[in-house]
């Protein structure tokens, strides 16, 4: 291969890893809302807690993985539908690459527990 084709072949490398670099953490922050609602999920009684107690249960779960990112007041939502409590969060993360480029990546996650 010529130096002009090593540049173009580290150039690709270094730009997937840039994207690597970016995406990485997002989904690794997502990793942890998950494991948080599926906590509150095995949660005992959770049903019968009000939804103040729930925003409060997820932010110290929140607080104790590091997500500092999600205000679970705004982002986090709680209803209750046909014999069910829908606890969830859809949100969106945007992270700049490179410049005006930005990566933006959207989670949505809920989970749903029988009201007994």
């Amino acid at each position: 291969m010529t130096a002009i084709g090593w540049l173009l072949v580290l150039g690709l490398i270094a730009f997937f890893v840039l994207i690597t670099l970016r995406l990485v953490p997002l989904y690794l922050e997502y990793a942890k809302v998950t494991s948080v609602l599926e906590s509150i999920e095995n949660e005992p009684g959770i049903t019968t807690k009000s939804r103040a107690e729930i925003i409060s249960l997820i932010q110290r779960r929140l607080d104790v993985n590091d997500v500092r990112e999600l205000d679970p007041r705004k982002k986090f939502y709680i209803r209750k539908e046909k014999g069910y409590l829908i606890i969830g969060t859809r949100y969106e993360r945007r992270e700049p690459m490179l410049g005006n480029v930005d990566v933006v990546a959207s989670f949505d996650k809920e989970v749903k527990v029988p009201i007994r």
